[in-house]
């Protein structure tokens, strides 16, 4: 091991020592983040102060709540003052009134914190500010992960650097550096009950596995497979806490997963006679495509109309029309990436194609959503989709040519 990866790290002294420099520097940067945030959120909190009771208005654009829900978030607001009531579904159909009187509360530290009661305890005093200040402190959590997975990144490049390009490496530090700094800028909100740092964990670990499963693809390596598993179980995780996305969630866990290890299987029994690491690839024929075209077209209606039926809350989307229209787009990236994955199954260039299709619908999915670090990640698969179809088209061509020599 150690044999190994003294081949394969980086050669260039300098260069090797400012990773090092780099890596350490946002390990730091990320124990530091995440442990100040850590000891702030969980200070004890005593003798709240009550400083006056306010008047605030329902915001009735948040809520598209049905008999499904068994608990409904109901928010009120006064300029930038905000106070959430939980209520049961019963007692939210029952909820006529518009404004409700809100008892402000505040901190040693200043924290000012908002019940819809005034006698209240520690424990609710307590439970308050460790979600107020979370919510206020996202983007320091935010910074903190990100760090500490640029550092991976990093890492990675640094100790495989001999197996990547510089074009490569450049690419993969550039998409989780601009992961980083879109986790910052745009913090996600909490849904369904997840806080939405946790909701960020999962965006980054989903960016960065995904990229360099992207990035071992267009390489021909078997090993992307061995990545993608990792990114089906944390893309299922996602779509389990935001309740959303169902037909991405079967896709993944009862297509994904089976084909990744059945694909990494195949990979390995059609390696490149002069580069052990590359994996024969190939082209499909024309009137293939157009059976693979009509069955995208009736799997997304057939998928999208089933599951389009099925009342799943979340409150996630607040929209009942726009919910639906992400379920058919989702249907119908399901479909495209079950014939990527068997086009990846069977070495096929097309994948890239299907690619760059499934990429675009997640892309909206990801804009209608606010999934704004997401975006990030899309734009790494438009880049990447890009180089990686040039990289085996180029290998198709050559080996084509060598093969007709041989015929000839």
């Amino acid at each position: 091991m150690i044999k190994f990866f003294k081949m394969n790290m980086e050669p260039k002294k300098r260069l090797r020592m400012v990773e090092v420099i780099f890596s350490i520097g946002l390990c730091i940067a990320s124990i530091i983040s995440i442990g100040y945030g850590l000891y702030d959120i969980n200070a004890n909190v005593e003798n709240a102060k009550f400083k006056q009771s306010i008047q605030m208005t329902r915001d009735t654009d948040l809520e598209d709540y049905s008999e499904d829900n068994t608990v409904c978030a109901v928010t009120y607001t006064n300029g930038d003052k905000q106070l959430i009531v939980s209520y049961s579904y019963e007692d939210y159909t029952k909820l006529n009134d518009m404004t409700i009187t809100a008892y402000e509360y505040e901190t040693k530290n200043g924290t000012k914190l908002y019940f819809d009661h005034q006698n209240i305890n520690n424990q609710e005093v307590q439970y308050s500010y460790k979600q107020v200040r979370a919510n206020e402190l996202a983007p320091l959590f935010n910074f903190g992960i990100a760090s500490f997975i640029l550092m991976l990144s990093i890492l990675i490049m640094m100790l495989f650097a001999k197996q990547f390009t510089t074009y490569e490496k450049s690419w993969f530090i550039s998409i989780m550096v601009l992961a980083t700094v879109f986790s910052v800028l745009f913090p996600e909100e909490s849904a369904n009950g997840v806080n939405g740092i946790i909701i960020m964990l999962l965006y980054l670990l989903d960016t960065f596995l995904n990229i360099l499963c992207e990035l071992l693809i267009s390489k021909q390596s078997r090993y992307n497979f061995l990545i993608s598993v990792l990114v089906e179980i944390v893309e299922i995780a996602m779509c389990v806490v935001l309740m959303y996305r169902f037909a991405t969630m079967a896709t993944t866990l009862f297509f994904w997963l089976p084909i990744d290890i059945i694909s990494y299987i195949n990979w390995s029994k059609h390696k490149d006679d002069e580069e052990n690491e590359l994996t024969v690839v190939r082209k499909l024929k024309g009137y293939q495509e157009v059976l693979v075209i009509i069955g995208i077209i009736v799997w997304t209606f057939v998928i999208g109309y089933l599951i389009s039926g099925l009342n799943i809350a979340t409150d996630f989307y607040n929209n009942e029309l726009l919910e639906t229209f992400i379920i058919y787009i989702d249907a119908c990236a399901s479909a495209v990436g079950i014939a990527n994955g068997l086009f990846i199954f069977f070495r096929l260039q097309e994948q890239w194609i299907a690619w760059y299709i499934c990429a675009f619908l997640e892309a909206i999915i990801n804009i209608i959503s606010g999934q704004y670090v997401l975006l990030v990640l899309k734009l790494g698969y438009f880049t990447n989709t890009t180089y990686g179809y040039i990289k085996w088209s180029r290998y198709i061509k050559e080996h084509s040519i060598q093969k007709q020599a041989q015929i000839s």
